[in-house]
């Protein structure tokens, strides 16, 4: 099974730059994009459906132009849910749940504290609310993949200038331990099941100063599987190929 997280970076757009060829050519089995910044009556589902994927399933933010997530796909999901039943997170579209058989999705869109202390405090808020929410999830569902822009750096490998002191949001210790226990307790980094040690291979670049030619990036977007996944994992990679967004998209491969 093939499965591809990617952060659009507004949905219209990116199909404005070729976004379905791309579609095309990686031939995934499920797609999860973050950050549509679309309702789903903004698109023609049938855009996807010519491509095989006849099942859309969304979650848009209240506030139109804004966050948001969308999941494709070529099976149909035995459920969908949208949500973590918490009002501030839910208004903003940040987490959509697909199940296929035993297997349960989580496309996320983490929030991004990069706007102020404000929007930081919230992005915290969030991550002390989603990972006890996860936990309740694991006692029904034993075989569980999330998806999604998380916002954080995991590793020193994860970032281009890991020596950098003013610690901006999405580099602050604090995350950054929120983040390691993530993958400590419950689940897999499906990227570093395959590349554990490989470095300047990142999801995101500043659109400022020639970040991306010059690769000064950061990874912070991710595939994380129950542990019981992991020996799965059979490829993982950034498609760097595909230039519709600010972000790189993740594709793995998994044995299922």
């Amino acid at each position: 099974m093939r499965l591809v997280s990617y952060n659009v970076n507004g949905i219209r757009a990116a199909l404005k730059k070729g976004l379905l060829d791309w579609i095309s050519e990686v031939d995934a089995d499920i797609l999860c994009f973050q950050e549509t910044k679309s309702q789903p009556d903004q698109i023609d589902a049938s855009i996807f459906e010519e491509l095989g994927y006849k099942h859309s399933y969304w979650h848009s933010a209240q506030k139109k132009g804004y966050s948001g997530v969308l999941t494709i796909s070529k099976k149909k999901a035995t459920r969908s849910i949208v949500g973590i039943d918490i009002e501030k997170y839910d208004n903003e579209g940040r987490v959509l749940r697909t199940d296929f058989g035993a297997v349960t999705l989580l496309n996320c869109y983490f929030p991004s504290g990069s706007s102020g202390d404000e929007r930081h405090a919230f992005k915290m808020s969030f991550l002390h609310d989603f990972h006890p929410w996860v936990k309740e999830l694991l006692k029904e569902r034993k075989k569980v993949i999330i998806v999604g822009d998380y916002n954080v750096v995991r590793l020193d490998l994860d970032i281009h200038n890991p020596q950098r002191k003013d610690a901006p949001s999405g580099f602050k210790p604090e995350e950054r331990a929120w983040l390691n226990n993530w993958f400590a307790e419950d689940f897999d980094d499906a990227f570093r099941v395959v590349h554990p040690e490989k470095e300047n291979d990142f999801s995101w670049w500043s659109y400022r100063s020639g970040a991306r030619k010059n690769n000064k990036g950061w990874r912070i977007d991710y595939i994380s599987v129950t542990k019981n996944l992991g020996k799965k994992v059979a490829d993982a990679r950034h498609g760097h190929e595909a230039v519709h967004s600010d972000h790189a998209p993740v594709i793995v491969d998994l044995k299922m």
